[in-house]
């Protein structure tokens, strides 16, 4: 079961080289990611006169968020697992595979890098709004709660099948582009409903740096409780089954 693996963690963790240097690596990752994602949605406007909404703009949406999670995913793996969102790292606790407050320290260094990601790119624009995830006219605030749900489960039970499963094998190769494709696929599917966040990271620096909090806690309960799902059901389904040890790291 993984709530017999659940682990507090000791507190001298945190302070650990081998922890710092993975925080740092999610920092950067997920700066990585956000200053590609959301600028990429900055850059769309500019250039066609806040027409992000459109079908080209969530096309463009879809392929910069999964290109720069692939990468974001890549060059965290050998460190910090890459994890890159709150809602993987959430995800991995429940399933027994990092500790609270490793977590906890993985969870500042993803927020901070989307702040910093955001401030960056205001600076670069002169200005220009990096804009907070909303909820589209025509959609209830349930609604874009349970996209968030479904498709968050469906981006960390990718995580947990292609980088935890420790019988994953050669597939462990391909997990940064399974888990930037899935993302990409969810934001074709959910980005024209409520933006498809899928991660608080991502929603948080926007929205603190544009100080628009409006409905903000859709794009954290959303994302944690899907996130949790996904750790719970294929731990107990798939992991839990075998007895192989778990890594500690999603790579």
């Amino acid at each position: 079961m993984p709530i017999t693996r659940i682990a507090v963690g000791r507190h001298q963790e945190v302070t650990h080289p081998d922890a710092l240097r993975a925080a740092l690596a999610e920092f950067i990752s997920t700066l990585i990611f956000v200053f590609a994602g959301e600028g990429s949605g900055m850059a769309f406007n500019k250039l066609t006169d806040n027409a992000s909404t459109t079908p080209a703009g969530l096309i463009a949406a879809a392929l910069a968020h999964g290109f720069g999670l692939f990468v974001g995913v890549a060059v965290g793996a050998n460190i910090s697992g890459g994890h890159v969102n709150p809602a993987v790292t959430f995800g991995a606790f429940v399933g027994g595979n990092i500790s609270l407050l490793r977590g906890i320290l993985y969870w500042i260094a993803q927020l901070l890098g989307s702040t910093v990601a955001c401030l960056l790119l205001k600076f670069c624009t002169n200005g220009m709004t990096t804009s907070a995830f909303s909820i589209s006219s025509g959609v209830t605030v349930w609604n874009a709660f349970v996209f968030e749900i479904v498709m968050t489960f469906g981006l960390v039970y990718t995580v947990y099948a292609t980088a935890l499963d420790p019988r994953k094998g050669n597939v462990g190769i391909i997990a940064p582009i399974a888990i930037g494709l899935v993302v990409g696929a969810n934001i074709l599917a959910g980005g024209a409903f409520d933006g498809a966040s899928m991660n608080p990271a991502v929603s948080f620096g926007p929205a603190l740096v544009s100080w628009d909090w409006t409905h903000h806690w859709v794009y954290w309960a959303g994302p944690l409780i899907g996130g949790g799902l996904a750790g719970l059901v294929y731990d107990l389904c798939f992991i839990s089954q075998s007895h192989e040890p778990l890594r500690s790291s999603p790579a």
